[in-house]
Formats: C-alpha cells, structure tokens, sequence
C-alpha cells in the first residue's frame, strides 16, 4: 500500500480441492500458458504463473517478472492475512453456491464484513451473495445498472431502495478514442457511445455519493481519464498503475477525497 492505493480489486475461482484461489481468469491459458481451467486441477498442481504477460487495459504494457521466485496462484485467505486492514473489491467469477461460501466463511473469518464489497455481473450471484450475508456490501450486476438508469431517467431514483453499496463500472471513452484497440466493432463503439452519454451523468454519481453509495470507474491507465473520472464526480478509479495514479493526485490534490483502486 506504499504506492498509495486505498482498495484492491481482485476476482475469485474455486479450485477442485476447494481452495479460494485469486484469479481474473477460469482459463490457464493466459496467465500460465497451460492447458484446462482453474477447477480442473488441486491447489498445489497448479501450474506456476508466466514471468510476463500483457496487461488486458494497457496492451503496449507487458508485465515483466523474470527473476521472480515466486509465481504461485495466491489464496485469497494470504491477501487478507496480508491487507488485514484494506478494503477489497470482489468479484465473485462463476455461479458456484460453493465458492460464494467459502469467501463468505473467509470474510467473516478475517471480520472484514465492514471492509469488503462482494458481487457479479450476474444478478443472480449478487442475489445470492446479498441472500447469504447481507452485511457484506454487494456490487450493482449488470441488471442492477440497468435498473438504476430507468429509475434515474424516470425521477423514481430518490424514492426507492437499493441494497447495493458501490457501482463499479466501465468509463467508456476509453475505447472511443483514435487509440481504442481495433477489436472494437462499429456496433460495439455505438452501444458504448449510447453507455457513454447514458450512465457518465455527474448528477447520478452525486446522488448515490449523498445516499453512500460509492462509484469505482474501471480500468484507467491516462492522466486524462483520471482527469475525466474525477470530474464526473467518481469515488475513485480502477488502475493498473498505481505509482501513476498516485503521482496523479499529488499533482491534484483536490481529488484526495476520492478514492484509489489497484487492479492487479
């Protein structure tokens, strides 16, 4: 936490012996550069990580870790011996009953209910999650969003109840730019245009803040996004660059309010 971060962001899977392991990815490939899913295989015959792979939000970035010794999957019950005190953001990868468990048994465990936010995009695992151990905060799924904008479009927001504690969302103009990865298809930059216009509203961000609702917006890597997310009024950002986030803020001390997220 030396750089500066104020939460971490991190997703986990089950292993076949049942172990909560820290991982965006079901899939080896990627990462490990190795056949089948996290789920195929016991805790200890996991293979080891690659020394170096390219960032998914900063494609020109590769990861360089030669040298480092060790390359282990990290379980999810070492990063909260090791952040006994730090806030982390969850997501919860598959529908697995199982694997929601034990992450709860893990949070409530190491007593971080008030310091943990838990969820998916999937309604269904938040649901789920909320059902098990509604003092654990829990993320808006994608239904969630998608809820909200009709009751903020309709001027029923104010009245009604949420249960949801933090919206963790995609800024979309970090796909609209000249320097969006060519992947990005016509249709898919109009939806996101759509998203964009839609959902980046400074009046929404302000009144979750007045209802405690805290807005994360996912993954920038620019001063310039940083610059944009602030403005619209965000919690904090989502990073892969910590140290840049941080060298960011000092620059703008203004912002210190909000709220750093590391991205691992």
């Amino acid at each position: 936490m030396s750089v500066g971060t104020d939460m971490l962001e991190i997703d986990c899977h089950l292993t076949k012996d049942g172990k909560v392991i820290v991982s965006h990815d079901s899939s080896l490939k990627r990462v490990c550069d190795s056949v089948g899913v996290v789920a195929d295989y016991d805790f200890e015959d996991l293979p080891l990580l690659k020394e170096s792979h390219r960032l998914d939000f900063k494609h020109s970035f590769v990861y360089d870790g030669t040298g480092c010794t060790d390359r282990k999957f990290p379980l999810l019950e070492e990063v909260f011996k090791e952040f006994p005190k730090t806030p982390i953001n969850i997501d919860i990868k598959v529908d697995d009953d199982e694997l929601i468990e034990k992450v709860n048994d893990l949070i409530v465990k190491y007593n971080r209910e008030r310091i943990t936010v838990w969820g998916n995009r999937s309604s269904t695992v938040v649901n789920k999650a909320y059902a098990l151990n509604p003092n654990i905060p829990v993320l808006f799924s994608v239904g969630g969003v998608i809820k909200l904008l009709v009751l903020f479009y309709t001027g029923l927001l104010p009245f009604i109840p949420l249960k949801e504690s933090l919206l963790e969302v995609l800024m979309p103009s970090i796909f609209l730019g000249d320097d969006a990865p060519p992947i990005i298809s016509r249709k898919l930059r109009f939806l996101l245009s759509i998203f964009n216009i839609l959902l980046m509203r400074p009046a929404l961000f302000h009144h979750l803040e007045r209802r405690g609702i805290q807005t994360y917006l996912w993954v920038l890597n620019e001063e310039h996004e940083f610059e944009r997310a602030f403005k619209l009024g965000a919690t904090g950002v989502m990073t892969d660059f910590p140290t840049k986030l941080k060298e960011y803020l000092d620059k703008n001390p203004q912002y210190r309010k909000n709220t750093s997220s590391e991205s691992p």
